[in-house]
């Protein structure tokens, strides 16, 4: 059993999506999404640099633009489960079906924005704790007045709060944690600093109409499968202000018996993270075309 998963941000980097506008028909797709949306998409995937697309109404787009083209040039596949992390919720919701591309990147655009407006009101950040113990951490975050806004698994929770409550945790890493490393992200997301965020994509999201998913769609709201696009759509309004739990992501893929996992364009962090917490299962990240060849092995192994 086949799980296809999108990442989140934070992943990008300058010229990413270069080779991938090779492949083709994939840069007409990328232009009308562009025009669909009022942003250069490929500008931004090709020519700009690590701060223009650090940018959150920018890099967020992005993201769900490079999913889907890379999921794309892998053909007609039909895995047994998608999921994404955070903006890679949105992604995946198009795997599924219950978003076609163009209203997945409208929704996506109206998000990065709107988060992006609530970031500029504080000061906030995100930094990577490794190693140490989830409880201890966790409890460690709180002192601090910080949020654990990504449960990751495998060891890695994401801390949230104001740059001055992270400077904090430089200084005082909860026990057993080996190092806290900043995240390129423009804002404390899945906290309550996103609360204004939530009230835009709430009224976004009364444009759209969403179809069931037509494969099992795991929410990291809970780890838990949904099955109706109503429930999918409601879902991805209120997690920019609720904690990813990736781990009960993986714990669910677990639970379905899944054999594999692709990550779509820019893979790599989510299959870290699988190859750590879900031992035995194939994991293949695809960052360049040249990554397709094995992946379609993969898929016709295990989809």
């Amino acid at each position: 059993m086949l799980v296809l998963v999108a990442p989140g941000q934070g992943a990008q980097t300058p010229g990413f999506l270069t080779p991938w506008l090779e492949l083709p028909g994939a840069a007409d797709r990328l232009g009308a999404w562009s025009d669909a949306i009022g942003l250069d998409l490929a500008h931004y995937g090709t020519q700009a640099d690590a701060d223009a697309i650090r940018d959150t109404a920018v890099a967020q787009p992005l993201l769900v633009a490079a999913g889907l083209l890379s999921a794309a040039a892998l053909g007609d596949i039909v895995p047994g489960a998608v999921a994404g992390h955070s903006v890679g919720e949105i992604t995946a919701a198009a795997y599924a079906g219950v978003l076609d591309d163009t209203a997945a990147l409208t929704l996506v655009r109206k998000r990065g924005l709107a988060m992006a407006e609530a970031a500029a009101i504080t000061e906030t950040g995100m930094s990577a704790l490794l190693g140490g113990d989830s409880e201890v951490s966790v409890a460690h975050l709180e002192k601090l007045g910080l949020t654990p806004a990504n449960m990751n698994g495998a060891g890695q929770i994401v801390a949230a709060g104001t740059m001055e409550q992270l400077a904090a945790l430089n200084e005082d890493k909860p026990e057993g944690v080996r190092k806290v490393v900043p995240l390129k992200v423009a804002g404390a997301f899945h906290t309550h600093h996103m609360g204004p965020a939530v009230e835009k994509l709430a009224e976004a999201a009364k444009e759209l109409v969403p179809a069931d998913p037509t494969v099992a769609y795991v929410s990291n709201k809970d780890g838990r499968t949904v099955t109706t696009g109503t429930e999918v759509l409601e879902r991805l309004v209120g997690q920019v202000a609720n904690p990813v739990r990736w781990d009960l992501c993986m714990e669910t893929f677990k639970e379905l018996g899944v054999t594999a996992l692709i990550e779509a364009c820019p893979g790599g962090t989510l299959t870290g993270l699988a190859k750590r917490a879900l031992p035995g299962v194939k994991t293949l990240a695809l960052k360049t075309p040249d990554d397709l060849d094995a992946a379609r092995e993969l898929v016709a192994e295990h989809a």
